[in-house]
């Protein structure tokens, strides 16, 4: 199990249950009790929990709370690449499209990368890094501008301006929480508005967002469920989220390492 696959098969313990000693930890993942104790003082660093004697507890997740881009990009890292992989399916040579900020969609950056003659419209620093520093695909990478936010996002009038006279085939989105009532959230009120704008310039919206974020509600909704045309997760997801997910998204596609299934139709 690599490092970045351990802190968050601990986070996902810590979460699940509220806290964990570093004994339980131990027994449940087979390594050395130094080696929990420091993925616990990585994780307490990165704000994703809190260390107290003896093991962790888990942090409430507030509406307005903001992890940043390299925290976040060690945590589910394989369904992330799983569901980066599903969505590149989606992308033909020579396609428009858009990608939003964050850590699953700059894994569909990377895998897309190779894909020849594409068009990208993004408010994300690391994705139009790394499609310019592509030399294998002629790209045309449209960067938005706009004030920087912790996840890299470029957010604001700015971006909101930019956005509103392009026009994508498919956008490819990721939210920090989904949940059935409150829909597609952010605790950012200024990126809200930019992923609206995201939104309004896409033909289809594609939604990229493995199954930590179920059941998050962020500060404020960009979309309703009702609204995604396709959602990708990862196969992980709880049976009763699945059923939410099914009854509100157009399509719901489940993905895994090597293995991708679709789930079915909502209506």
């Amino acid at each position: 199990m690599l490092a970045s696959q351990r802190r968050a098969a601990i986070l996902s313990i810590v979460e699940e249950h509220g806290a964990a000693r570093v004994s339980e930890l131990v027994d449940q993942l087979g390594v050395s009790d130094m080696t929990v104790r420091r993925d616990i003082e990585r994780l307490d660093g990165d704000g994703l929990l809190e260390r107290v004697h003896g093991g962790a507890v888990a942090i409430t997740p507030r509406a307005t709370d903001e992890p940043g881009f390299t925290a976040k990009s060690t945590l589910m890292t394989a369904e992330k690449q799983a569901i980066a992989l599903e969505a590149a399916r989606l992308v033909q040579p020579g396609a428009t499209i858009g990608i939003s900020a964050g850590t699953t969609t700059y894994e569909l950056a990377r895998a897309v990368r190779d894909v020849p003659q594409l068009t990208v419209v993004t408010n994300s620093v690391p994705v139009a890094q790394l499609l310019h520093e592509s030399q294998s695909a002629a790209h045309v990478v449209v960067l938005t501008g706009g004030v920087r936010t912790p996840s890299d996002a470029l957010v604001g009038p700015v971006a909101v301006t930019a956005l509103a006279g392009l026009h994508v085939d498919r956008l490819f989105l990721g939210a920090h929480g989904i949940d059935r009532a409150a829909g597609l959230t952010t605790p950012n009120l200024v990126e809200a508005e930019t992923n609206r704008a995201l939104v309004r310039s896409a033909r289809s919206v594609c939604v990229l967002a493995d199954r930590s974020k179920i059941g998050i509600v962020g500060l404020s909704t960009f979309m309703d469920l009702s609204e995604v045309d396709t959602l990708i997760t990862d196969s992980g997801i709880p049976a009763r989220a699945r059923q939410v997910l099914v009854e509100s998204v157009e399509h719901l596609v489940l993905a895994e390492p090597g293995r991708t299934r679709q789930v079915g139709d909502a209506g």
